[in-house]
């Protein structure tokens, strides 16, 4: 029996919307995960992870929306499939995949900075 097991992450970052919004295809791309959907208006974005070897590729829905000027908050939703048989070996994938997207982010958000910022500036 198949059943989807889900789970959130809310987290804000002291980045404008629009650097967030702009270093998660990049994110996606490194992780090698196929970014499905991407909405400009709603600032929504579903990708889709890799298999394990013993796990189902995870669904994940993410939003990214201001809380002011230099905050963004930014929520994943995640669902993946397992049955009684690989529910054991997946268990805690979907906590291990959102905090690699948020720390692959993270990274990402350092690297950007750094080939922005002037030569004077450094």
């Amino acid at each position: 029996m198949a059943y989807l097991r889900k789970e959130k992450h809310v987290v804000e970052i002291d980045y404008p919307l629009i650097k967030i919004w702009k270093g998660i295809p990049k994110v996606l791309a490194k992780l090698n995960w196929k970014l499905e959907k991407k909405d400009k208006k709603t600032h929504q974005i579903k990708a889709n992870t890799h298999a394990g070897l013993l796990s189902y590729a995870s669904m994940l829905f993410i939003t990214v929306w201001t809380v002011d000027e230099k905050t963004t908050r930014v929520k994943i939703k995640a669902e993946t499939p397992v049955t009684t048989i690989t529910s054991l070996a997946d268990f805690g994938r979907i906590r291990d995949r959102i905090e690699l997207f948020f720390e692959t982010l993270s990274k990402q958000l350092i690297i950007d900075k750094e080939t922005n910022t002037p030569k004077s500036a450094k």
